[in-house]
């Protein structure tokens, strides 16, 4: 599946990337680490980008003047990737961030081309001598998520808008309904796939179709605000993604699962620093503080609000698991797929390649 999805990837995005570099302090250069990081997005008040730029950001506060970043926007995933990853690598940055799925392959293709500098592929699974990965577990806010969705929902029938059908996100959808049905077992998922991470257009057109289909809670897994505003538009309910959009969706977000990625940025900059950066596989969730749910809207009643904020201690505690089957676990097309009282593994979690039962969908 990976191997078709490159091509799908390579093709999903074709704009023109946008430079920006903050400097540091002339008298520091010497001790300066220039860090460079690539978005596969435009950089907008919210979303996947804005997210991974307040790590950027973060890092920069915590270190210093001992850092330089510089990041580039809008970088389509493929062959633009792999040029402008490289141009940073020429121009001395040691240390690359490249958050984004489909920058893993030039990500590694240019770290064997410079062995000196560190790379931190975001998302992908890869490693090499010179590339670590690192992920979040964003499973576990779409489970709390879909609690939120269950409570809220009078259809019973939520919509949720994806982009690409790759573990990840399909962990999200799958999570996402388990947390719905566990508080209201009749509810369902509507799923559409847009096979694209950014397209505010279609995004909105999306959901406006879910919206006329009885859909009156949406989530989505895509990278801008366009689903919060047509929730807003059309007087329904929605989970806002990657950051609180309260500002786009005032009376329409339900909640928000966040991703905090400050403090991961700064120690690997950090370990570079200091000579002690390795490669590695970081996988942190709620335990770790990489996913949050905040930002409750006017609409969530209080009880609500406090059930998602306590089963969120329960991940992070480890009492609670998305993935494990109280009973018998079905995928949509009536297939065991997790025994009564058994836990997915990691393992199995990240070659998910099933949907739940709940979902009305199919994979791609």
């Amino acid at each position: 599946m990976y191997k078709n999805l490159a091509a799908a990837l390579a093709a999903a995005c074709f704009i023109f990337p946008v430079f920006s570099q903050t400097a540091a302090p002339a008298s520091a250069a010497k001790e300066t680490l220039k860090v460079g990081f690539v978005y596969v997005a435009p950089l907008t008040d919210t979303g996947w980008v804005r997210q991974h730029d307040e790590g950027r950001q973060a890092m920069e506060a915590a270190l210093g003047a001992r850092v330089k970043t510089t990041y580039v926007e809008n970088v389509a995933e493929g062959p633009d990737a792999e040029r402008v990853i490289r141009d940073l690598a020429a121009t001395g940055h040691k240390l690359i961030f490249t958050p984004s799925f489909g920058y893993m392959e030039p990500t590694l293709k240019v770290a064997q081309e410079f062995p000196d500098v560190k790379f931190e592929s975001i998302t992908g699974y890869k490693t090499a001598p010179n590339v670590a990965v690192a992920n979040a577990r964003y499973y576990e806010g779409r489970y709390l998520a879909g609690i939120a969705s269950g409570r809220m929902t009078q259809t019973r029938l939520v919509g949720y808008v994806a982009g690409f059908p790759i573990p990840e996100v399909i962990q999200g959808i799958n999570a996402f309904t388990l947390g719905l049905r566990s508080v209201n077992p009749k509810a369902e998922v509507k799923l559409v796939w847009l096979n694209s991470w950014f397209d505010p257009t279609r995004e909105r057109d999306a959901a406006m179709t879910l919206f006329n289909q009885n859909v009156d809670v949406i989530a989505f897994h895509t990278a801008s605000s366009a689903i919060m505003a047509a929730a807003q538009e059309r007087g329904k309910l929605a989970v806002a993604y990657h950051s609180d959009m309260r500002k786009i969706a005032p009376d329409a977000q339900i909640v928000a699962v966040t991703h905090q990625w400050g403090k991961y940025y700064t120690q690997r900059a950090q370990a570079v620093l200091d000579g002690s950066w390795k490669s590695g596989n970081v996988w942190g969730g709620v335990k770790e503080g990489m996913i949050r749910m905040e930002g409750f809207g006017p609409k969530v009643p209080k009880a609500v609000q406090q059930e998602v904020l306590a089963r969120q201690k329960d991940i992070a505690a480890g009492k609670l698991h998305p993935f494990h089957a109280g009973k018998v676990l079905l995928d949509n097309e009536g297939k065991e797929v997790v025994a009564q009282g058994q836990t997915l593994s990691d393992e199995q979690i990240l070659k998910m390649n099933w949907l739940v039962q709940g979902v009305q969908g199919k994979l791609p």
